[in-house]
């Protein structure tokens, strides 16, 4: 069973930076792609960043030059640094994990303040 555990969220003021982490566990890390999604209050989940297996990543517009995202397959986790924060991005950050079954986190929070 895998399970995901995201950690590094908290408030932070606008121009900040926090660094996400994401710890698989039950699984062949290194083998799938995974990567990070957000859901701010009442709209919808918005992709945020993906990764491959061999590193090759994609990123939203709203985060493309902002945000990076990475993995350490000998620890078992990914990142993402998160720079030039902005009230918008404030939301529930998920990680999730791509095998014929799509893992989840539970979320961690992330709050910018102006």
């Amino acid at each position: 069973q895998v399970q995901l555990v995201e950690s590094g969220g908290g408030l932070v003021q606008a121009g900040g930076s926090l660094r996400l982490s994401c710890a698989a566990s039950g699984t062949s890390f290194s083998f799938s792609a995974m990567g990070w999604y957000r859901q701010a209050p009442g709209k919808q989940r918005e992709w945020v960043a993906h990764i491959t297996n061999s590193g090759n990543t994609n990123y939203a517009d709203s985060v493309k030059g902002r945000f990076t995202i990475s993995r350490d397959n000998a620890k078992n986790t990914m990142y993402l640094q998160m720079n030039s924060l902005k009230p918008d991005d404030t939301a529930v950050y998920y990680c999730y994990y791509n095998t014929i079954t799509r893992y989840w986190g539970q979320g961690t929070q992330v709050t910018v303040s102006s």
